[in-house]
């Protein structure tokens, strides 16, 4: 199932897809968080209202209630190409993960601009992620009790200011400037895939080709990921891991190519779909 967030006349509404074309409204969920929390739905209602041609596609959550969970450097190639940008703020070994947050008040869905705040960012840049969306509280979890949790899948761009991200030594604020997290353009459920998900993974800017790889090159697996943050921190319905981004990202270019006013960025991962999104001025 594919579940998506519309926007009808001004009001967010629910609705899911078997096929991604026809999409149906769920008027008993307030939220995508409410339909999460009650594990979905394994039909569509007969008597499901089908969303018009004004339904515009947000992120399937919009809001999330919390900050979303990050994994840096987590595919080999990408660790290398960043540690020639800066040897400095991304260099090194690394016998455990990076884990850090994206602030993230409001999500662009498909088609939202990508705020450049050219004020503050010299270096804007993309980073096409798997996103793992959590489906019940998950604390103590084993790897192998992992799948059992994870309610389904979604695409993130992990829009990152280069600059700010090694000027202040850590990548907080860097990743979590207003409009950083764009998502959707829906969430597939995890019975859509095997587990943990092999999925082609790309990411064009302007129609060029610039990351292309797959899923499950993960340096540390979604059930390694699972395991390890709930040891200690309860993963709540409705989490969002973003679980790192392959090779070809603007700052790893020879020479760096960052994001400029107008560019379109498309997210695509087989079997979820495709976010893309522009640049804004």
């Amino acid at each position: 199932m594919r579940y998506y967030t519309l926007q009808i006349d001004g009001k967010e509404q629910v609705a899911a897809s078997a096929d991604g074309q026809a999409l149906f409204l769920l008027p008993d969920f307030p939220d995508m968080n409410a339909l999460i929390e009650a594990g979905g739905i394994s039909e569509i209602p007969a008597d499901a209202p089908e969303a018009g041609p004004g339904a515009v596609v947000l992120a399937p959550i919009p809001r999330p209630r919390q900050d979303i969970l990050c994994l840096g450097i987590n595919y080999a190639a990408h660790a290398e190409e960043s540690a020639r940008f800066s040897q400095a703020a991304f260099g090194g070994d690394r016998p455990y993960p990076i884990f850090f947050s994206k602030r993230t008040a409001w999500c662009p869905g498909p088609g939202a601009p990508i705020p450049s705040h050219a004020d503050i960012v010299d270096s804007l840049d993309y980073e096409c992620e798997l996103g793992v969306v959590i489906g019940k509280a998950a604390s103590r979890v084993s790897r192998a009790e992992a799948g059992a949790h994870v309610f389904g899948y979604t695409i993130v761009n992990d829009v990152s200011a280069r600059n700010l991200q090694t000027r202040h030594k850590q990548w907080y604020f860097g990743k979590s400037l207003d409009g950083f997290t764009p998502m959707g353009p829906c969430i597939v459920s995890a019975d859509e895939f095997a587990f943990p998900p092999a999925l082609p993974i790309r990411c064009r800017v302007n129609g060029e080709l610039r990351q292309n790889s797959t899923t499950d090159l993960l340096i540390t697996s979604i059930p390694e990921i699972i395991e390890m943050v709930s040891q200690g921190m309860t993963l709540t319905a409705g989490t969002v891991i973003a679980t790192g981004t392959p090779a070809g990202v603007g700052m790893g270019m020879e020479p760096p190519q960052f994001l400029k006013a107008g560019d379109l960025v498309t997210c695509e991962i087989e079997g979820i779909g495709i976010l893309e999104n522009r640049v804004a001025d």
